[in-house]
Protein backbone atom coordinates (compact mmCIF):
# COMPACT_ATOMS: atom_id res chain seq x y z
CA UNK A 1 0.00 0.00 0.00
CA UNK A 2 2.87 2.33 0.81
CA UNK A 3 4.40 1.80 -2.65
CA UNK A 4 1.12 2.63 -4.39
CA UNK A 5 0.76 5.86 -2.32
CA UNK A 6 4.32 6.87 -3.16
CA UNK A 7 3.70 6.27 -6.86
CA UNK A 8 0.48 8.30 -6.78
CA UNK A 9 2.21 11.15 -4.90
CA UNK A 10 5.12 11.17 -7.38
CA UNK A 11 2.69 11.18 -10.31
CA UNK A 12 0.91 14.18 -8.77
CA UNK A 13 4.19 16.09 -8.42
CA UNK A 14 5.14 15.34 -12.03
CA UNK A 15 1.74 16.46 -13.23
CA UNK A 16 2.10 19.69 -11.28
CA UNK A 17 5.42 20.39 -13.08
CA UNK A 18 7.62 20.34 -10.00
CA UNK A 19 9.49 17.13 -10.70
CA UNK A 20 13.27 17.25 -10.39
CA UNK A 21 15.02 16.29 -13.62
CA UNK A 22 18.10 14.09 -13.60
CA UNK A 23 20.04 16.89 -15.37
CA UNK A 24 19.50 20.42 -14.06
CA UNK A 25 17.92 22.75 -16.64
CA UNK A 26 20.75 25.26 -16.11
CA UNK A 27 23.30 22.67 -17.25
CA UNK A 28 21.39 22.02 -20.44
CA UNK A 29 21.49 25.69 -21.50
CA UNK A 30 24.86 26.76 -20.04
CA UNK A 31 27.73 27.37 -22.47
CA UNK A 32 31.24 26.32 -21.67
CA UNK A 33 33.40 29.29 -20.73
CA UNK A 34 35.81 30.30 -23.50
CA UNK A 35 39.32 28.93 -23.17
CA UNK A 36 42.49 30.90 -23.80
CA UNK A 37 43.58 31.78 -27.28
CA UNK A 38 46.40 29.65 -28.65
CA UNK A 39 48.95 30.93 -31.13
CA UNK A 40 47.27 28.79 -33.82
CA UNK A 41 43.95 30.59 -33.11
CA UNK A 42 45.43 34.00 -33.86
CA UNK A 43 47.06 36.12 -36.49
CA UNK A 44 49.22 39.10 -35.56
CA UNK A 45 50.78 42.22 -37.03
CA UNK A 46 51.82 45.80 -36.44
CA UNK A 47 49.13 48.49 -36.62
CA UNK A 48 50.32 50.66 -39.50
CA UNK A 49 47.56 53.26 -39.87
CA UNK A 50 48.61 56.90 -39.69
CA UNK A 51 47.29 57.25 -36.14
CA UNK A 52 49.05 54.05 -35.01
CA UNK A 53 52.56 54.56 -36.40
CA UNK A 54 55.27 55.35 -33.87
CA UNK A 55 57.07 58.64 -34.46
CA UNK A 56 60.59 57.25 -34.75
CA UNK A 57 61.91 60.73 -35.58
CA UNK A 58 61.19 62.04 -32.06
CA UNK A 59 64.64 61.40 -30.62
CA UNK A 60 64.60 61.27 -26.83
CA UNK A 61 60.78 61.28 -26.55
CA UNK A 62 58.73 58.14 -26.04
CA UNK A 63 56.40 56.95 -28.75
CA UNK A 64 54.28 53.80 -29.13
CA UNK A 65 53.94 50.97 -31.62
CA UNK A 66 50.89 48.70 -31.51
CA UNK A 67 50.74 44.96 -32.17
CA UNK A 68 47.33 43.41 -32.86
CA UNK A 69 45.97 39.91 -32.41
CA UNK A 70 42.90 38.76 -34.39
CA UNK A 71 40.98 35.60 -33.53
CA UNK A 72 40.96 33.56 -36.75
CA UNK A 73 39.53 30.43 -35.12
CA UNK A 74 35.90 29.28 -35.20
CA UNK A 75 35.50 29.72 -31.45
CA UNK A 76 35.55 32.46 -28.84
CA UNK A 77 38.78 32.58 -26.84
CA UNK A 78 40.43 34.78 -24.21
CA UNK A 79 43.74 36.58 -23.79
CA UNK A 80 45.05 37.80 -20.47
CA UNK A 81 48.46 39.11 -19.53
CA UNK A 82 51.50 40.22 -21.44
CA UNK A 83 52.75 39.01 -24.77
CA UNK A 84 56.39 37.99 -24.94
CA UNK A 85 58.34 40.34 -27.20
CA UNK A 86 61.91 39.83 -28.35
CA UNK A 87 63.36 42.43 -30.70
CA UNK A 88 66.01 41.15 -33.07
CA UNK A 89 68.40 43.87 -34.20
CA UNK A 90 69.66 44.71 -37.67
CA UNK A 91 73.21 45.59 -36.55
CA UNK A 92 75.66 42.80 -35.80
CA UNK A 93 76.12 44.29 -32.32
CA UNK A 94 72.39 44.40 -31.52
CA UNK A 95 71.57 40.76 -30.82
CA UNK A 96 68.14 40.05 -29.34
CA UNK A 97 66.46 42.25 -26.72
CA UNK A 98 63.66 40.75 -24.60
CA UNK A 99 61.38 43.61 -23.61
CA UNK A 100 60.39 44.11 -19.99
CA UNK A 101 56.79 44.60 -18.85
CA UNK A 102 55.16 47.75 -17.59
CA UNK A 103 53.60 47.90 -14.14
CA UNK A 104 50.06 48.01 -15.60
CA UNK A 105 47.69 45.28 -14.42
CA UNK A 106 46.41 42.96 -17.15
CA UNK A 107 42.72 42.34 -17.75
CA UNK A 108 41.01 39.41 -19.46
CA UNK A 109 40.02 40.09 -23.07
CA UNK A 110 37.39 37.90 -24.75
CA UNK A 111 37.77 37.61 -28.52
CA UNK A 112 34.83 36.45 -30.58
CA UNK A 113 35.60 34.93 -33.96
CA UNK A 114 37.13 37.68 -36.14
CA UNK A 115 37.58 40.14 -33.25
CA UNK A 116 40.84 42.03 -32.71
CA UNK A 117 42.67 43.41 -29.70
CA UNK A 118 46.12 44.94 -29.39
CA UNK A 119 48.86 45.94 -27.00
CA UNK A 120 51.32 48.79 -27.08
CA UNK A 121 55.08 48.89 -26.95
CA UNK A 122 56.58 52.08 -25.56
CA UNK A 123 59.72 53.01 -27.49
CA UNK A 124 62.48 55.53 -26.83
CA UNK A 125 63.88 56.54 -30.26
CA UNK A 126 67.31 58.09 -30.70
CA UNK A 127 68.84 60.17 -33.49
CA UNK A 128 70.65 58.45 -36.33
CA UNK A 129 73.84 60.23 -35.24
CA UNK A 130 73.80 58.36 -31.89
CA UNK A 131 76.90 56.15 -31.54
CA UNK A 132 76.29 52.58 -32.72
CA UNK A 133 76.89 51.05 -29.28
CA UNK A 134 74.10 53.23 -27.81
CA UNK A 135 71.42 52.43 -30.36
CA UNK A 136 69.40 49.35 -31.23
CA UNK A 137 68.13 49.08 -34.81
CA UNK A 138 65.03 46.84 -34.87
CA UNK A 139 64.69 44.35 -37.72
CA UNK A 140 62.13 41.78 -36.53
CA UNK A 141 59.96 41.22 -33.50
CA UNK A 142 59.25 37.76 -32.11
CA UNK A 143 55.79 38.12 -30.54
CA UNK A 144 54.40 35.33 -28.35
CA UNK A 145 50.76 35.54 -27.21
CA UNK A 146 50.21 35.39 -23.42
CA UNK A 147 50.70 31.93 -21.90
CA UNK A 148 51.95 30.46 -25.18
CA UNK A 149 55.33 29.20 -26.36
CA UNK A 150 55.03 29.65 -30.16
CA UNK A 151 55.64 33.08 -31.60
CA UNK A 152 54.91 35.20 -34.65
CA UNK A 153 57.84 36.76 -36.51
CA UNK A 154 56.93 40.32 -37.49
CA UNK A 155 59.13 42.50 -39.67
CA UNK A 156 59.65 45.97 -38.17
CA UNK A 157 58.05 48.35 -40.70
CA UNK A 158 58.85 51.75 -39.16
CA UNK A 159 62.62 52.27 -39.43
CA UNK A 160 64.51 54.35 -36.92
CA UNK A 161 66.54 53.25 -33.94
CA UNK A 162 65.93 52.91 -30.21
CA UNK A 163 68.12 53.86 -27.26
CA UNK A 164 69.84 50.60 -26.33
CA UNK A 165 68.82 49.84 -22.74
CA UNK A 166 68.55 46.07 -22.86
CA UNK A 167 70.31 45.77 -19.50
CA UNK A 168 68.49 48.63 -17.75
CA UNK A 169 66.23 48.10 -14.75
CA UNK A 170 63.69 50.69 -15.99
CA UNK A 171 64.28 51.09 -19.74
CA UNK A 172 62.41 53.61 -21.87
CA UNK A 173 61.37 50.75 -24.19
CA UNK A 174 58.91 48.26 -22.67
CA UNK A 175 55.56 46.58 -23.33
CA UNK A 176 52.06 46.90 -21.92
CA UNK A 177 49.46 44.16 -21.31
CA UNK A 178 47.15 42.92 -24.03
CA UNK A 179 44.15 45.21 -24.35
CA UNK A 180 46.05 48.27 -23.06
Amino acid sequence: MKTKMTTVALAAIVAAGTAVAAVPASAATAKAAPTRCRTADLKAGFATGDDAKPDMGRAGKQTQAFVWFTNKSNRTCTLSGFAGVDMVGAQRTDGTWSLVRSSKRPTKITLERGATTDFSINLLPVAGSTPQKEKFVPATFLVTPPNETKHFTLKWPFGGQILKQDGATHPGTYLNPVGQ
